[in-house]
């Protein structure tokens, strides 16, 4: 800590701080807070839950706020929007609860406490119409096409006579196996999940508890609806008198979901995508040193006809955009039967042009005299490659390996191109893909899984930064 004191409290020497050192400071605070900021909004988000992420919560630090369920129900009387303020986080957080956190609770047990339109909505809610339905069909001894009827088309339904069917039947029972067929006026019912604030009443000035969609800081009023119903409708609530209460609570599963498969909605295994991502990295950088090596010792100590010519073509390939030579590279994995398969990910991109020009620079400054020396005793071209150049080029190769494992780990094009189709073959960056989809949006997976993407490159380029710069610095020496 010391040495860090010392660096951070440096002036020119002259015993103050001079215009220089305040710029100088006021520039390395600023590019420290670019850097900053970003990873530390990151960091933050990927603990809040997926209601703060939904909500667009602007609050720093991870939380949840109490919250309550606003329930729409559909039916002959038309459409019914209230408040169910007494809700339990399972129920509230049903949504994102996996199969077995799912059949761990009482559905049936708390079902029983309900009824009307608090029951119709929370057994929708909680997937319990399909069930219900069915054994309400096989118990009453009804038709088996009820079953099959709202996979039916309009002209195949004029064959069955539901209101026949149905005839007798009490009220709720009909209800029950209407909504499972989506009869009208039985449209799906809903709930989603509001924010519970109190506030007082902008008419009769008592104080109240409400229901809101978000806390909009941008708002001056917010859309409120009271949770002991005895106010229809929304009623406009001034910002500033609402208040919510909100507990400091990071979303840890956010992390452990994913790693250990439990994600709703996602079906891809993340530590899956990993493990691939590991392989691709390793195998891919192991190859990559191999091949560029061996390109730069050919074109740093031998001379041959067309050397000129091939370093100019690799040099050119430098400035083809990748997106241009996708196609290519598409028909080529097809062609060679790499599609779906890792390899199609190792293989397309083992020599890189840029890696091939680190490595011929730096073998440039190895002295001809120790290769022509090892000739005289004798070593075949291998031994002196193997024994002589590999070893005296060991900053070039630690800079490039550390380059290729960021390039690797954070590759998104190849991998589109080459395992797109195969699930169990996916990266970690292709698995990112999956937690954003046309029906369902885990950002708080993703946001999460993100900053688990950046740890090992992070890693690497932190504790390895110095023989970035050593080995990218020593090509230029002569």
């Amino acid at each position: 800590m010391s040495s860090v004191w010392t660096f951070l409290t440096r002036t020119q020497g002259r015993g103050r701080l001079t215009l220089t050192d305040w710029v100088s400071y006021a520039y390395l605070l600023l590019g420290f807070l670019i850097i900053l900021v970003p990873v530390a909004w990151l960091g933050l988000n990927s603990v809040k839950t997926a209601f703060q992420i939904e909500k667009q919560d602007l609050a720093l630090l991870p939380g949840d706020f109490d919250r309550v369920a606003r329930a729409t129900v559909n039916g002959p009387e038309g459409r019914e929007i209230f408040v169910i303020g007494d809700a339990p986080d399972w129920v509230l957080n049903w949504k994102d609860l996996n199969a077995e956190q799912k059949a761990a609770q009482d559905v049936a047990g708390y079902l029983a406490g309900k009824e009307g339109r608090e029951l119709f909505a929370l057994r929708t809610h909680l997937d319990q119409v399909t069930t219900l339905a069915r054994a309400e069909i096989t118990a009453l001894g009804l038709p088996d096409w009820l079953t099959r009827y709202s996979a039916l088309t309009p002209q195949a339904r004029t064959a069955f006579d539901l209101d026949v069917a149905l005839a007798g039947l009490s009220a709720d029972q009909e209800r029950l196996i209407k909504e499972y067929l989506g009869v009208d006026p039985y449209k799906p019912n809903r709930i989603v999940t509001q924010v519970l604030v109190t506030a007082p009443d902008p008419e009769s000035g008592r104080v109240m508890q409400w229901a809101v969609p978000n806390l909009n800081p941008q708002s001056a009023f917010l859309p409120g609806r009271a949770v002991d119903g005895s106010i229809d409708g929304v009623v406009r609530l001034p910002r500033d008198t609402v208040t919510a209460s909100r507990n400091i609570k990071p979303a840890w599963g956010n992390f452990l979901d994913p790693l250990t498969g439990q994600a709703y909605g996602i079906n891809v295994d993340f530590a899956t995508c990993i493990t691939n991502s590991v392989l691709v990295t390793i195998i891919a950088t192991v190859i990559t040193l191999l091949i560029n090596s061996m390109a730069g010792f050919a074109l740093s100590k031998y001379q041959f006809r067309g050397q000129v010519f091939f370093l100019a073509i690799i040099l050119t390939t430098l400035m083809v955009p990748a997106t241009i030579t996708l196609v290519g590279v598409f028909k080529a994995i097809n062609a060679t039967g790499l599609s779906g398969s890792i390899w199609g990910v190792i293989i397309p991109g083992a020599a890189t042009p840029a890696g091939v020009f680190l490595l011929r620079q730096y073998m440039l400054t190895i002295p001809d005299e120790l290769i022509e020396a090892a000739r005289m005793d004798s070593a075949t071209e291998w031994s002196v490659y193997w024994r002589i150049v590999l070893p005296l080029a060991l900053p070039a190769l630690a800079a490039l390996g550390i380059l290729s494992i960021i390039w690797r780990w954070n590759d998104l094009i190849i991998p589109m191109v080459a395992i797109a189709t195969t699930k169990e073959a996916y990266t970690i960056q292709l698995c990112l893909l999956e937690f954003r989809g046309e029906h369902i949006s885990q950002e708080h997976y993703r946001l999460a899984m993100t900053v688990v993407s950046l740890i090992p490159t992070t890693l690497v380029f932190v504790f390895l930064q110095k023989y970035i710069t050593t080995g990218i610095a020593n090509t230029g020496m002569k």
